[in-house]
């Protein structure tokens, strides 16, 4: 069996959040921690990627002051409580080849110490040497007990709705080990 592995390379990787609510929408990057990918046979057998919570940053709120309350804010326990809970988890649990690259993934996300199972498709283009990952994931952060401004917890918020759902595009490329 001619198994390969990959080690993300995090200066070349990048994580890109956008989070949404009645109003409109905020978006960001979030640095990548650490990575691996397993290929048995030129296949994806197996991967894992953490990202670093404490380096959320917000791209679309120019004035500093109102940014950095905004990252404290997603920094506290109404949201990620990075103090505690630095970095956030996927690990790949299955993954079933498709056409043009694709994989259709069963995966643990992890965030806030708790974990939940996700399905996603993902991308990945290979050579010997680098591979190169892209995929979106959609996660409804009341699962992991993220619950401000949501309506399934509170009524009457109006226009200060946040809702659930929010995006990681996700963008890592790994090194042949």
């Amino acid at each position: 069996m001619d198994t390969k592995n990959f080690k993300v390379n995090s200066e070349n990787s990048l994580v890109e959040w956008i989070g949404r609510k009645v109003t409109g929408a905020h978006n960001g990057t979030i640095e990548v921690k650490e990575g691996n990918f397993n290929f048995e046979n030129n296949i994806l057998s197996s991967g894992k990627f953490v990202i670093n919570i404490r380096s959320i940053k917000i791209l679309d709120i120019d004035d500093s002051e109102t940014n950095a309350q905004f990252a404290n804010h997603l920094a506290s326990d109404d949201f990620f409580n990075s103090d505690q809970f630095p970095d956030a988890v996927f690990e790949i649990k299955h993954a079933e080849p498709g056409e043009n690259n694709f994989y259709h993934v069963t995966g643990d996300l992890t965030i806030k110490g708790i974990t939940h199972s996700l399905e996603t498709t993902l991308q990945i283009v290979k050579t010997d040497n680098v591979a190169v990952l892209d995929t979106k994931i959609v996660i409804d952060r009341t699962k992991f007990n993220i619950k401000f401004r949501s309506s399934n917890f509170f009524s009457n918020l109006g226009d200060t709705l946040i809702y659930n759902n929010f995006d990681l595009n996700v963008h890592l490329v790994a090194d042949v080990q």
